[in-house]
C-alpha cells in the first residue's frame, strides 16, 4: 500500500501509522492507537516484573570453634532462608594457623549439608578460596 493512502486511512479513523519493521524493499507499518499500544506494553512489563521471583544468596558465617548451640541456632536461621526460597552460602573463615585444619572445616560443612539434605540441593561442594571455605545450598 502506498504511504499516502495508509496515512489517509489512519487519519480517517483517528489512529496512528506506526512503522513496525524496516526492510530495504518496503517498510512494514501498522495502523493503531499508539497511546493505547504504549499503555498496554507498559502494563505487560509491570505484570511480568510483579510475577518474577528474585533469588537472594544469604551468607551464614561459621568458625572452626563455633559452639554446638550456636551452630544449631545458625542452622535454624538457614532453614528459614531455605523455606523462603533463598540460596545459602555457608562460609568458614580461617585465622592464623587454623588453615592447617581444613579437614575439620570440611567435616563441619558436610555435616551441615547432610542436615539440610531433605530440603536443599548442594550447588557447590565445600571448596577453599583464599582463607575461606564455602558451601552453597539451594532450595528444592
Amino acid at each position: 500500500m502506498d504511504k499516502n493512502a495508509a496515512m489517509a486511512i489512519a487519519q480517517q479513523n483517528n489512529l496512528d501509522l506506526v512503522q513496525i519493521a524496516v526492510t530495504e524493499d518496503h517498510p512494514i507499518c501498522k495502523i493503531l492507537d499508539f497511546g493505547k499500544y504504549l499503555y498496554q506494553k507498559q502494563k505487560k512489563l509491570k505484570k511480568n516484573k510483579k510475577n518474577q521471583h528474585i533469588i537472594h544468596v544469604k551468607e551464614i558465617r561459621l568458625r572452626l570453634n563455633t559452639g554446638e548451640h550456636d551452630l544449631i541456632t545458625k542452622l535454624n536461621k538457614a532453614k528459614k532462608f531455605l523455606q523462603e526460597g533463598n540460596k545459602i552460602k555457608f562460609s568458614i573463615m580461617f585465622r592464623g594457623r587454623e588453615i592447617t585444619r581444613k579437614d575439620s572445616a570440611v567435616e563441619i560443612l558436610e555435616q551441615v549439608a547432610q542436615s539440610f539434605s531433605e530440603i536443599s540441593i548442594i550447588d557447590k561442594k565445600p571448596s577453599l578460596e583464599g582463607r575461606k571455605m564455602f558451601l552453597i545450598l539451594s532450595p528444592n
